[in-house]
């Protein structure tokens, strides 16, 4: 019998990223046992990093019970490393400052991350290796480029 556990897949991506004039999407899907839902969104004048918080961010309001096991995946290294080194713990506590004393880029994204990551009972956030035909993750990429497109 499978485990009773919500399972997430996010993406972010952004054409034309590090530019004035770059459209940035976002996408998730998540399951929970025969259930499925699809969310996407896009901006103007964003990152990739923004883009792929923000799918995080989303998908995890989406989530009413907090107490089911969930498993969130990621190909973010950034986030993913950043919750799983608790990095966030050294940035709170330096005043939101990096180890080069740096403000903390997308504070308010990471903040509103952290604070949901922390309101879940059991929660796994996993790296995955991007565009490597894992159908979940090939499906938020699709997802993240469809938001790109409903703002163009």
């Amino acid at each position: 019998m499978e485990r009773d556990r919500i399972i997430i897949y996010t993406d972010g991506a952004c054409s034309n990223n590090q530019s004035s004039d770059n459209i940035g999407g976002y996408g998730a899907i998540l399951t929970y046992k025969d259930h499925k839902k699809e969310i996407f969104g896009g901006s103007i004048n964003t990152t990739n990093n923004i883009m792929e918080l923000t799918a995080m961010i989303e998908a995890l309001k989406l989530v009413k019970n907090k107490k089911i096991e969930t498993e969130v995946y990621s190909d973010s290294a950034y986030i993913v490393n950043c919750i799983n080194q608790k990095w966030y713990e050294k940035w709170r506590k330096n005043n939101w400052k990096n180890s080069k004393r740096d403000p903390v880029k997308n504070k308010e994204l990471w903040v509103e991350l952290i604070d949901l990551i922390e309101s879940f009972d059991n929660i796994k956030i996993i790296k995955v290796k991007g565009h490597s035909g894992i159908d979940l993750n090939e499906k938020a990429d699709e997802l993240a480029n469809k938001g790109i497109e409903s703002i163009r």
